[in-house]
């Protein structure tokens, strides 16, 4: 018998990966869009903070366990900048183009382009879980000069993994999420949901 589950994203995309990897633990992934509530504001001051904010609000209003996540881009030479800003860097949330073009007008003239990925995933039993499940993934690589690739979104275009010779817009998506700093997060989750199922 499969147990339900609702994760706490309108992105599709996250919703497939998900229902892939935690579907072999016995385990229904069902969107948030399942249930009538609305999207609580991000207001942590940590990728953490803003994860366990979306849980908690979806488990509370589906009445199940909840998995959310929180991601971001932290520049070296911006000491962690765009940070949990990653998707309002320029002022309206998900303008892609915009948040690009301001962060290639920060980075103008600087050599160091040293950048991560972060993300942090969180599994909660009930909205007022004491010890929620927390994995973390990084992803490390320089930002570019210029965008290259068409695939992706957010940042993709502009980030050149380390070892790579492609950017993240360039990577085949399998590749991509095997690699990213979310599918390490949901591999670690996956982990550790096995060992306390």
């Amino acid at each position: 018998m499969m147990t339900s589950i609702v994760l706490a994203t309108g992105n599709h995309g996250k919703l497939a990966e998900m229902q892939a990897m935690l579907g072999p633990l016995g385990l229904d992934v069902v969107p948030q869009s399942d249930f009538d509530f609305e999207q609580p504001p991000e207001t942590g001051s940590s990728f953490v903070e803003n994860a366990l904010i979306k849980a908690r609000s979806a488990s509370a209003a589906s009445g199940l366990p909840a998995i959310a996540d929180d991601s971001g881009l932290a520049v070296d030479a911006l000491g962690g900048a765009p940070g949990v800003h990653s998707a309002r860097y320029a002022g309206r949330h998900g303008d892609d183009a915009a948040n690009n073009a301001k962060l290639l007008a920060a980075l103008d003239g600087e050599a160091n382009r040293g950048a991560q990925f972060i993300c942090l995933c969180v599994m909660l039993r009930h909205p007022d879980d004491p010890i929620p499940l927390i994995a973390q993934g990084i992803w490390r690589g320089q930002i570019l000069v210029a965008p290259r690739g068409d695939g992706g979104f957010g940042y993709d275009p502009l980030f050149l993994p380390d070892g790579c010779a492609v950017s993240s817009a360039e990577l085949e998506p399998a590749d991509k999420n095997r690699m990213s700093h979310r599918g390490q997060a949901v591999a670690m989750l996956v982990e550790r949901l096995r060992a306390h199922a």
